[in-house]
């Protein structure tokens, strides 16, 4: 088998069809001459980390609360390490996004006066099983957006300095895409499947991040370039054990507290309730010889139950399934919790491209949107939602003085040469699956996984570098009989990058100041008069160089010429 290249063109290349993707494509086709593509590797009425739905909208100003005391809450959350400009400006957006995704047809829950119900102090609550669908929907009604399915990404085209559009493939012809465009926004999302996971088998894949998104906008930033930021603020969360299902509903939700095997209430004992320190003392309480641990629910009424098993059969219904199966229901028996895989993700922490306010990489033409930025965490779909309108409203200032531009028909024969040798390497001596669980046992056990209690050292974190060195080698050599075995041999390609920068993130950073998210077992401590600054790097010629930068404020307009 042999790719064929297929060459489109466009203003702007939305690069993921997921949250983000879907609002900035929604925000660039209000110019109706303005011609977009969404390139998904799935199918946007079901892709990314909305595909099962979710019952609330986690980032909310409600009354009380201001732009100004999210980002204090933010800043309080991580030790003061983030993008306050980032943060700032996705806040001042959270509440807009939110009315335009309820006028698609978002059903979000109101109370007798028609306001939006709380579920906490920045968050309401949505009947969202249809969030996904809703906006693939909105989408499918521009006649401006091309929606490409089944179409995996794997490099940037660049031309003078500049990206000028991606390539790519599809998984459902033999055809290799060479997508040209004036700008393109990345919005891929995080990386999961990274670490071991917390199920084997059958099972590994029933995880907290969705299994699909695997590095890709990250890795083809790395190997073009791109400065990336903070990878070693890892995020690990804490979720109902075996189903990985979520524990805030139960938290917020019901008033839940943790609780260890004594039943005694732990969390405070290691420091504020923040969301780091409820995972930090659940890990503490169990190394310690005092779980297991906990979300005491034995109080709640039936009522209350039955309003928690819909809510997880609305977002996950596998949490649901276990008591009803079980016949131990939550208000007979409490809900056991436990840590997660960590994950790359700069949804919930700060990892990702290193951008302007603007949503601008350091690479011109290039701007991203959503987890796959840096420096903003704690903006979950709405933020997400937020920053693809911001980064639309930039790819379009940008385009005004821009025309498109193209290869050669060389260029185009290298890098579809590049693909097709993985149909013609005939002899491999691994199967992609066998890199993966390598790649995975790895990073447990040497760059502090859930087996080391998510602690690392300097030294396994040199072994790591020299394993992952090893696997990248070898995946030159894979083979793949169809597009479906080529585009695992793409993931594994990119989950490899992926953990490269990592690696050299977590090595570069000498203290803890994430306790199991950065946990350096030769440095424990937190140092604010050395590290209250940002871990950068850029790849180039096969080496992660580091680069530290200083503490951006809200006040002040970052430009990378800064």
């Amino acid at each position: 088998m042999k790719l064929k290249p297929h060459v489109l063109s466009a203003d702007i290349l939305v690069i993921g069809g997921g949250t983000a993707g879907c609002f900035a494509a929604l925000r660039a086709a209000k110019h109706g001459d303005i011609k977009i593509i969404i390139a998904e590797k799935a199918n946007i009425k079901r892709s990314g980390c909305l595909a099962a739905g979710i019952n609330a909208l986690n980032a909310y100003i409600n009354e009380g609360e201001t732009p100004e005391s999210f980002l204090d809450y933010v800043k309080r959350e991580f030790n003061g390490v983030i993008r306050e400009d980032l943060v700032y400006t996705v806040a001042k957006k959270l509440n807009s996004v939110t009315e335009e995704i309820e006028k698609m047809g978002l059903p979000i829950l109101k109370d007798t006066n028609g306001k939006y119900v709380k579920r906490g102090k920045r968050s309401i609550k949505i009947n969202g099983e249809n969030i996904k669908p809703i906006i693939a929907s909105a989408v499918e009604k521009r006649e401006n957006i091309e929606v490409l399915n089944g179409v995996n990404i794997i490099d940037y085209i660049h031309k003078d300095n500049r990206i000028i559009g991606a390539y790519g493939f599809s998984t459902y012809e033999n055809k290799f895409l060479v997508i040209y465009a004036k700008a393109v926004i990345c919005t891929t999302g995080g990386a999961a499947g990274i670490y071991k996971p917390n199920n084997s088998g059958f099972s590994r894949h029933k995880m907290w991040y969705s299994p699909f998104n695997t590095g890709a906008g990250y890795a083809m930033g790395i190997r073009a370039g791109a400065e990336m930021t903070t990878f070693e603020m890892r995020f690990i969360a804490l979720r109902c054990k075996d189903t990985i299902a979520p524990t805030g509903t139960i938290a917020q939700g019901v008033g839940a507290v943790q609780i260890n095997g004594s039943g005694e209430e732990y969390v405070t004992k290691y420091g504020k309730p923040t969301t780091i320190n409820r995972l930090y003392a659940t890990v503490s309480e169990n190394k310690n010889g005092k779980g297991p641990c906990f979300l005491k629910t034995r109080h709640i009424t039936k009522m209350v139950e039955s309003d928690l098993v819909k809510a997880y059969l609305n977002m996950a219904p596998s949490q649901a399934l276990k008591w009803i199966d079980n016949e131990r229901m939550p208000s007979i028996e409490n809900v056991e919790i436990e840590g997660t895989e960590p994950y790359i993700v700069g949804g919930h922490t700060a990892s990702g491209y290193w951008v302007d306010t603007e949503r601008a990489t350091t690479l011109k033409g290039l701007y991203s949107a959503g987890d796959v930025n840096g420096g903003s965490p704690k903006k979950y779909a709405t933020g997400c939602f937020a920053e693809g309108e911001i980064a639309a409203d930039s790819a379009l200032e940008y385009i005004k003085d821009v025309a498109t531009d193209y290869l050669d028909q060389e260029n185009i024969k290298i890098k579809l040469n590049e693909v097709n040798r993985f149909f013609e390497n005939k002899e491999s001596l691994y199967s992609t699956e066998q890199l993966e669980e390598s790649m995975q046992k790895t990073m447990d056990e040497y760059a502090g996984g859930i087996s080391q209690n998510y602690s690392y050292s300097i030294k396994k974190l040199k072994m790591a570098e020299k394993r992952i060195d090893e696997l990248l080698e070898i995946s030159n050599y894979l083979s793949a009989r169809d597009c479906h075995e080529l585009l695992f041999i793409y993931e594994l390609i990119d989950r490899l990058y992926v953990c490269k920068v990592l690696i050299a993130h977590l090595n570069a950073r000498h203290e803890t100041r994430w306790k199991c998210y950065e946990d350096n077992a030769d440095f424990p401590e937190r140092d604010d008069e050395n590290w209250f600054k940002y871990v950068n790097s850029v790849y180039k010629y096969g080496k992660v160089n580091i680069i530290f930068r200083d503490i951006v404020r809200k006040d002040v307009v970052y430009e990378h010429k800064n």
